[in-house]
């Protein structure tokens, strides 16, 4: 098997997919209901591509897609968590750049 592409989906972007498999199969399986009940409570925005687009708009370089996937997946509500967030990723981000990414993910919880 050859991996052609590879994109890190957000969750508001997974409920899209189950939202049309519900429409198309009447019923989703187990395992999609779980995830489904799971999405809908970590989806706490309506608008997921604002967010998406004030995140890249903030100019930071080293914030990249995967990351900012990460950030509206769990959308961190004080800098600790936000830390928390991008610990598992090789990014080190200034105080200032962190608080601006927070700014922006509270304006939109």
């Amino acid at each position: 098997m050859e991996i052609i592409s590879q994109k890190s989906l957000d969750a508001f972007e997974i409920k899209k997919s189950l939202d049309e498999m519900k429409k198309r199969d009447k019923e989703l399986n187990f395992r999609a209901k779980k995830v489904d009940e799971y999405i809908g409570i970590i989806t706490k925005s309506r608008k997921p591509s604002e967010i998406r687009k004030e995140l890249e708009e903030l100019g930071i370089t080293r914030l990249g897609e995967h990351n900012i996937t990460t950030i509206m997946n769990i959308m961190p509500t004080d800098i600790d968590s936000l830390k928390t967030t991008l610990s598992g990723e090789n990014l080190t981000l200034k105080e200032e750049d962190l608080k601006k990414i927070l700014d922006t993910v509270k304006k939109h919880a």
